[in-house]
């Protein structure tokens, strides 16, 4: 295997330089160089950790497994690309170029494409516990507890020295200054920081009342799933549940979601988010109430241009009683010129009325001689017309009489027909419905016979 040697190396052994000074950047170039010519594009397999996305659409991430880490980069042409979206835990394979940040000195892997190969330990163990609790009912909606709209005071479990208790510091005094809070100091990470965090729930939901705490905030700020597994604590997820006060999680950043977030009673992307929500009421509050103020102080000042407007139009109505009666009387008799006038045309319009009603009701009076007149020729015109309606039905009544007895039996009879029927009554209409022997009867125009059939014949 050849080894290539930088400029001013010299022999053919491991890098020998003579004794110019090289400068840092120079060396960082040359140890690039060397790493990009020594390892060839390979495969690389790891769990994703401290995964971060810039706004350019770079990603950066750490590649680890048990024994160690390598800082990754993946650039924004090559990162588009993928088919899924990479996430803290996520076990991959890269495809990577080994090389040297120079600008820092870095060692890191500039990766090219990535391809799943299933789920990291502790993505794992997160899932699993996940389950667990959620089959157990622990994230149920219906265990979950409203937030006092106005809490009297909020306690915040969370390290003292870790930005996530200054930011929301920070948000209360912005938002709500009159709103105490109340740090129940505990780890946020490393060993033992999930028992001690639960620990710190349980104090702060036994001294609730002591402290007059309405709600309590567990906080954190960002880092990778190793820097938030403390809120992956099952023995803190039980502790937040058990709290005798609602619990707002402000863990991570907007991606991250930790076990106690699921446990927790309202969860907040950030710490200054969970502040914000604990703060929401009298924030709305403040802004409500200087909407009123503004309302209020536009109400007032409408209310003062009227009753301004409404003193100024009084003052010009100001004059000397005397005047004033003086209108008054003048005013009087013109409304007593204008009452006469108006009661003579009324009387004048009601009597023309009258004379009018008067002559039609003359002309509607009733001439007696002349309707009893016309009563009587009516009478008699009734009288002519019933007997003529007599006459002419008696005249019809005659005729179908006799069209009726022109067809009755007795008249068919009468020119010389019979009608015969047997022993049961039956009209015989043919020889084949008697034999001979049987007993008939033939009615005449008079009378009847009774007779005895000696013999039948077609």
């Amino acid at each position: 295997m050849q080894t290539m040697l930088p400029p001013g190396a010299d022999g053919p052994g491991p890098f020998r330089f003579s004794d110019r000074v090289l400068g840092v950047g120079e060396l960082n170039r040359l140890a690039r160089e060397a790493l990009e010519a020594r390892f060839p594009v390979l495969w690389v397999g790891g769990e994703i950790s401290n995964l971060t996305r810039a706004p350019s659409g770079h990603l950066y991430f750490t590649l680890k497994d048990a024994q160690a880490q390598v800082r990754c980069t993946m650039w924004r042409n090559r990162a588009q690309l993928l088919p899924f979206r990479p996430e803290n835990g996520m076990r991959v394979e890269a495809r990577v170029l080994v090389t040297l940040y120079e600008a820092r000195g870095d060692f890191q892997l500039g990766v090219e494409a990535l391809r799943q190969t299933g789920a990291g330990n502790l993505f794992e163990a997160f899932v699993r516990l996940k389950d667990k609790l959620a089959a157990e009912g622990l994230f149920a909606p219906a265990v979950k507890r409203p937030v006092p709209r106005y809490p009297r005071r909020i306690g915040v479990v969370t390290s003292p020295a870790a930005a996530a208790w200054h930011d929301v510091l920070a948000t209360v005094r912005r938002r709500a200054p009159r709103l105490e809070v109340v740090l129940y100091p505990a780890p946020v990470q490393g060993n033992g920081a999930g028992a001690r965090l639960a620990d710190a729930v349980r104090t702060a939901s036994a001294r609730a009342k002591t402290d007059r705490t309405d709600m309590l905030l567990l906080v954190r700020g960002g880092g990778g799933i190793e820097d938030l597994w403390a809120f992956n604590d099952e023995t803190l997820a039980r502790a937040v549940r058990a709290c005798s006060v609602p619990v707002i999680s402000g863990v991570g950043h907007e991606t991250d979601f930790t076990i106690a977030d699921f446990a927790a009673d309202m969860r907040a992307a950030t710490p200054t988010g969970a502040a914000e929500l604990a703060t929401a009421g009298y924030y709305e509050a403040g802004r409500h109430l200087a909407t009123l103020e503004q309302s209020l102080s536009r109400a007032l000042q409408y209310r003062l241009n009227n009753l301004a407007q409404r003193l100024d139009r009084a003052a010009l109505r100001l004059v000397h009683p005397r005047d004033r009666l003086a209108a008054a009387r003048e005013r009087a008799e013109r409304l007593e010129l204008r009452l006469a006038a108006a009661i003579a045309r009324r009387l004048e319009r009601l009597q023309g009325a009258t004379r009018l009603l008067q002559l039609r009701l003359d002309g509607c009076r009733p001439d007696v001689g002349r309707e009893r007149e016309r009563c009587a020729r009516v009478a008699a015109r009734l009288a002519l017309a019933g007997e003529k309606l007599i006459r002419d039905r008696a005249e019809r009544l005659a005729t179908v009489a006799a069209h009726l007895q022109h067809l009755g039996p007795q008249a068919v009879l009468a020119r010389g027909y019979s009608i015969t029927r047997d022993a049961e009554g039956r009209i015989l209409r043919s020889t084949a419905d008697v034999e001979a022997g049987d007993r008939i009867a033939v009615e005449l125009a008079i009378g009847q016979l009774r007779a005895t059939v000696n013999s039948t014949g077609a």
